[in-house]
């Protein structure tokens, strides 16, 4: 910690000024402080203002936070700020509001395309040409350039909240289009992403005689119910309603430090009652009781709070294992290749086949946005493309 004396702090009654302002939304609040002198300096006092406060109660809020950076030394002099400076002011604050999976990923985004650019640099000197050369040059590295902008820019936006720039560097900043986004394919075959419903049915063949059982059934349900892997291997067997036939969808698995945690979703659209099968309820009656036996055999427990995927220790799946079976089926049978988010395109995509409307699809998988179900929507497979020509030529022929 900087020394507290690093600026000479005014009494607390004369530290901030308080001001009423107009704008075209209404009347809003502002407040201007006097930070002190720089005794490495010996400059002249400054003095920063914050503005677009709804009530004055809330900018004296934001002046006592203000007043008590300064004395904890997390405030300096701003014309020597770098990025990183200012990105671990900022995360301090947003990582308190987040999930720890969430946390991680943002980290594993500014170590990996954000820091090494950008974070020796001093944020004033920070140009939108530089800004605009680095986003290209993550485009031509990595497919979620967007995601990459959009973390950086909030750095950029806090710095402005707090007196740092005036301008953010990034604001106006294209993302380029993928050089695949330009050409056109003779054939969408090699980017698809989801199998036809005669591959299905030979990956659940393939699965039910060669891999176990506990698989066999981890996959057919991630075909079936087009839940994300990490929600389908954080279900516990009370959450499934054998009389109701459905399945509940609440929380997700994550994998930190050694540890599993069972988060509880996202979004309330990620929580969600799908229904199930009369084919998918017989298998996992089946697979309730193989596991019962096998808990009866050992010292493991057996109750309605057990997840349903277990290893053998009775520890829940990693959540790379349905990733690499996959791989391993897909390589050995040399079946078309997809991801293990490609099962639940999947069962988009047949869903849409079978007549489910754009918002049934939407409720199914969880989607927050039903732009998300509108771009599966748009890369649904031939089968429907071709019913919905062979329905147009039904109608025209009434």
């Amino acid at each position: 910690m900087r020394d507290l004396n690093f600026y000479k702090l005014k009494e607390e009654k004369e530290m901030a000024s308080f001001q009423k302002y107009t704008t075209k939304k209404g009347q809003l609040w502002m407040f201007k402080m006097d930070i002190g002198v720089n005794p490495e300096t010996g400059g002249r006092k400054t003095t920063t203002t914050r503005r677009k406060f709804k009530t004055k109660k809330e900018a004296q809020e934001a002046a006592r936070k203000l007043e008590q950076e300064i004395a904890d030394g997390i405030l300096i002099n701003n014309n020597n700020l770098t990025f990183d400076d200012i990105f671990k002011q900022w995360f301090l604050n947003h990582s308190k509001t987040i999930k720890t999976s969430t946390k991680k990923s943002i980290e594993s985004k500014f170590r990996k395309h954000i820091l090494p650019r950008f974070g020796k640099l001093k944020m004033k000197d920070i140009t939108r040409s530089y800004c605009q050369k680095m986003i290209n040059e993550i485009a031509h590295s990595i497919t979620s350039v967007n995601d990459i902008k959009i973390q950086a820019n909030q750095v950029f936006k806090y710095a402005i909240k707090m007196d740092i720039i005036s301008m953010n560097p990034l604001e106006h900043v294209s993302i380029p289009r993928q050089q695949k986004e330009l050409i056109n394919k003779e054939s969408e075959n090699d980017d698809r992403n989801y199998w036809r419903k005669d591959e299905i049915k030979q990956f659940l063949s393939i699965t039910k005689y060669e891999l176990t059982f506990r698989d066999h059934v981890l996959f057919h349900l991630l075909i079936y119910t087009g839940a994300r892997k990490g929600e389908l291997l954080a279900v516990t067997w009370d959450d499934i309603d054998f009389e109701g036939g459905s399945i509940r969808l609440t929380k997700t698995l994550f994998h930190t430090e050694g540890e599993f945690i069972f988060q509880t979703s996202k979004t309330k659209e990620s929580k969600r009652l799908i229904s199930l099968s009369t084919n998918t309820l017989t298998l996992l009656k089946k697979w309730r009781i193989r596991q019962n036996e096998a808990n009866l055999a050992s010292i493991h427990d057996c109750d309605d709070n057990k997840v349903i995927f277990t290893r053998d220790d009775g520890s829940p799946l990693r959540l790379a294992y349905p990733n690499e079976k996959l791989d391993i089926v897909i390589k050995k049978h040399n079946l078309h290749r997809i991801t293990i988010h490609g099962l639940r395109h999947t069962h988009a995509s047949l869903l849409f086949e079978s007549g489910a409307s754009i918002k049934e699809v939407q409720e199914r998988l969880g989607h927050s946005d039903i732009q998300m179900t509108m771009n599966i929507y748009t890369h649904v497979t031939d089968t429907v493309k071709e019913q919905t020509a062979a329905k147009f030529q039904r109608f025209m022929e009434l």
